[in-house]
């Protein structure tokens, strides 16, 4: 397995445990507001909100690496 591919795979390990992470959070979130804390469900939703907006870029250099892995082969 070239650098570049290990790379590649290790981040979307992180990206995936990010995924999973925040769909665990926003259960939580759910929780607490059903128990009338809209204050900190709130909150807990805007900072999933910078979760999702890094998601594309993340996903985005994910790609780059696979690809750079993959021209890397030849």
């Amino acid at each position: 397995m070239t650098e570049t591919k290990l790379i590649a795979s290790l981040f979307d390990r992180l990206n995936q445990n990010q995924l999973v992470l925040g769909a665990a959070v926003e259960e939580l979130s759910n929780w607490v507001e059903r128990r009338r804390s809209g204050d900190i469900s709130n909150n807990v939703r805007g900072v999933l909100e910078t979760l999702d907006e890094n998601l594309v870029f993340i996903r985005q250099g994910i790609a780059e690496l696979t690809i750079a892995g993959s021209l890397g082969q030849s």
